[in-house]
């Protein structure tokens, strides 16, 4: 099962807490998680001693590598014929990282590998789960579609 990351960090990143449930739920049942995140700079950087934006660069799958423990892959590689399903766990990463939807709202674009991916899951009507904030993502995506979504 593909698990696509967008960084570390519930505020420019995804949610931690999230990530680990996820991974943990996978593992227990069987499934042998496969980490991805898209490799690009984080949209910017939040202090989360104090909530505030920091002038640094951080790389999204460099520090997503931080709860894949190292073996991430560029989402680039991810194909839906090479997996069974897609999680992808929530965090601000997801409306930051993986869209613009934390900077423009409803006017909000969606990163183009992750539409890639989304749309490839749907079409090959392989399960698709999206936590918290994530779920925008299909939202965006897909929602054209929604009688063909449900």
């Amino acid at each position: 099962v593909a698990v696509v990351l967008a960084g570390t960090g519930v505020y420019d990143g995804t949610e931690v807490h999230e990530a680990a449930a996820v991974l943990a739920a996978l593992t227990k049942n069987g499934a042998e998680p496969v980490m991805f995140a898209p490799d690009k700079p984080q949209a910017h950087v939040v202090d989360h001693t104090a909530g505030s934006e920091m002038s640094q660069e951080r790389n999204v799958l460099k520090e997503s590598a931080r709860i894949a423990r190292g073996a991430v892959s560029p989402l680039t590689d991810l194909k839906a014929a090479d997996v069974s399903a897609v999680v992808i766990p929530g965090g601000f990463g997801a409306a930051k990282n993986l869209s613009d939807f934390g900077f423009k709202g409803a006017d909000m674009s969606v990163d183009a590998e992750v539409e890639r991916i989304l749309t490839e899951f749907h079409s090959a009507g392989k399960p698709q789960a999206l936590c918290c904030i994530a779920p925008i993502l299909a939202a965006k995506v897909l929602g054209k579609n929604v009688d063909e979504v449900c």
